[in-house]
């Protein structure tokens, strides 16, 4: 079988729990129980420390059955990719589209050949070219090529972190950067990177403007559904004012999916396509509304490209307007959602297992966290937190938000229905993990 490898990426909005790599082995000391679970879903992962840190995302993909994080510094190789410091589109490819106005909502099921060009047309205006000098210890080594989205009229343009972050990948040696803003029409500006989170790969940067600028709407990425149209727009290779369309594949592809590790993010997935210098710009839908930042694709495979969900990009930035900074609560567990399937099987595996038909599987639990003074241990079974009925660690991480130092009460069930009640105070994770 083929091995499968993807390059780090610089990551979630919204975490989850810490993530710890172990092993599997019979212990005879064990306690049967937890053993016959960890046999059944033992894992290997990589600490968010291995998972972090790496600018624009391309992963390669040789055999789907295998999930592997790729260490580049094994392989001999940085895992960038930076168009050379071109001169400005010529004016031949840089027209401004057509301003379709405030054209009527179409239904998803009314499509038309101008569908495509509305939307495009309603968001183009706003999608600029970002150019930004990358350096390592005071030498400029380049520049990195992105796009982004101008969102508000103060000049706010929303991109992808890994397009403005040096190589160290440090969100505080990026933040105040300058970066060369290129818009649509052809006007240039000066712009400053104001905020950075490396989980999501999401970034602000601020450019200031004596005259009007064009702005797109954020949607909802929640509305979504697999097989829904999508337009992809941006400056690929330095092209700017490129459209291109596809549809969702899937809308809620998880970060363990695609063998990233770190904290637990999810994806829209989608056959638009997708080159380098796509990196930040907006997934469209045919409303004109921005309902994901394009950020990666799987090299070698066709049709495989992934964006940050609008939602958790609008969570971000209201983090960054309360905190200047995403806070993100911490456990040190890492769980896996139950369902029927699962359940059975580690039934039939182990008649002991807890009699439930939803909840969270602990499968790990960090020493020292602050799950593990709580006493959560391995095979534990979470059913409710904060005083709700949960069945999926995205519930756990809502229910969480920011409040760091505030306790939580978990009921969690145990082999023979054994049920156990733990206070769990979360800490703030590492922003710059």
């Amino acid at each position: 079988m083929g091995k499968l490898s993807f390059m780090r990426a610089l990551t979630l909005a919204a975490a989850s729990s810490g993530v710890f790599s172990f092993t599997t082995s019979s212990n005879s000391g064990e306690d049967p129980f937890i053993h016959s679970t960890k046999k059944l879903l033992s894992i290997s992962l990589v600490p968010p420390s291995d998972s972090l840190t790496w600018p624009w995302r391309t992963m390669q993909v040789n055999n789907f059955h295998e999930f592997t994080a790729l260490n580049p510094s094994q392989h001999g190789f940085l895992p960038l990719f930076f168009s050379s410091p071109n001169a400005l589109p010529g004016a031949d490819i840089s027209k401004s589209a057509t301003n379709a106005g405030d054209c009527p909502r179409r239904s998803c099921n009314c499509f038309s050949v101008d569908t495509i060009p509305n939307a495009a047309a309603k968001v183009g205006p706003a999608v600029v070219n970002l150019s930004v000098p990358q350096g390592f210890g005071g030498m400029t080594m380049g520049k990195s090529v992105g796009s982004g989205t101008i969102i508000d009229e103060d000049g706010t343009i929303l991109t992808c972190a890994h397009v403005v972050v040096d190589f160290q990948g440090l969100r505080s040696s990026s933040k105040g950067k300058q970066v060369e803003v290129t818009l649509q029409d052809g006007r240039t500006f000066e712009g400053t990177v104001v905020n950075v989170d490396l989980h999501s790969d999401i970034a602000l940067v601020k450019i200031k403007s004596k005259t009007l600028l064009p702005t797109a709407k954020l949607g909802s990425s929640s509305k979504l559904r697999p097989g829904d149209l999508v337009v992809a727009m941006g400056c690929p290779l330095t092209l700017q004012n490129t459209v291109t369309a596809g549809i969702v594949s899937c809308v809620d592809r998880k970060s363990s999916d695609l063998g990233l590790g770190g904290f637990r993010r999810e994806y829209l997935q989608t056959d638009c396509a997708i080159n380098e210098g796509n990196s930040g710009g907006p997934l469209v839908n045919v409303y004109g509304e921005i309902v994901g930042v394009n950020i990666m694709k799987v090299l070698g495979a066709d049709g495989l490209n992934f964006a940050v969900p609008i939602d958790s990009v609008s969570t971000i930035i209201n983090h960054f307007k309360r905190n200047g900074r995403v806070v993100r609560t911490w456990l040190g567990l890492k769980m896996i959602d139950l369902n029927d399937m699962i359940t059975s099987q580690l039934k039939d595996n182990n008649p002991a297992f807890p009699n439930v038909n939803k909840g969270l599987l602990v499968s790990v639990v960090s020493p020292g966290s602050p799950a593990d003074r709580a006493g959560f241990r391995p095979g534990d079974v979470v059913v409710e937190f904060g005083g709700k009925p949960i069945g999926s660690i995205k519930e756990v991480i809502e229910i969480m938000g920011d409040k760091v130092g505030k306790p939580f009460v978990a009921v969690v069930k145990r082999a023979n229905d054994t049920n156990i009640t733990l206070t769990v105070i979360p800490e703030e994770a590492d922003p710059d993990m």
